[in-house]
């Protein structure tokens, strides 16, 4: 089950990728939590704009972003500093497939393919990180160790959009 996880969380960054670099945008994915890297950086050295993206996919009604993984999006955000512009995006990609377990039983529905595309920046304003939970609706929450939140992150136009 990992290596189908892994391997859609890879497709959903590589189409990424492919989609960024057209025109001005340069983008490479880093190898996500393996590296200990954001998944995806990508320029603009027109408008001295920087993207760090972290992408989620899946077959649930909910996706999550660990912590550490928001705060290593911040750690590049703060390295590249020079960019006048930079931007901490959580990207999520539910599938058109619903995944359900009936009784014993794992079944698939279908349903619409569903893209978020959310501006994190105010994160970094934060000391603590919390869990990122994103819903198929596009709902957001906050998840801290003693509680948890809604949180209303805007909506981000990626320039492939």
């Amino acid at each position: 089950m990992g290596n189908i996880r892994r391997s859609r969380g890879y497709s959903f960054e590589h189409k990424l990728v492919q989609r960024l670099n057209n025109g001005e945008w340069n983008a490479r994915r880093l190898g996500g939590s393996s590296t200990g890297l954001p998944d995806i950086v990508a320029v603009n050295n027109k408008t001295g704009t920087l993207l760090t993206i972290e992408a989620k996919s899946g077959t649930g009604d909910i996706l999550y972003v660990p912590a550490d993984q928001i705060e290593r999006c911040i750690l590049i955000d703060r390295m590249f500093s020079y960019y006048d512009k930079r931007h901490i995006i959580l990207a999520f990609k539910f599938m058109k497939k619903r995944r359900l377990q009936r009784k014993s039983n794992i079944i698939y529905e279908a349903r619409q393919l569903v893209e978020h595309y959310l501006l994190a920046d105010a994160l970094s304003k934060k000391t603590e990180y919390p869990i990122i939970k994103c819903m198929y609706s596009g709902a957001t929450y906050a998840i801290y160790p003693d509680k948890s939140k809604k949180l209303t992150l805007p909506r981000f136009q990626m320039p492939f959009m």
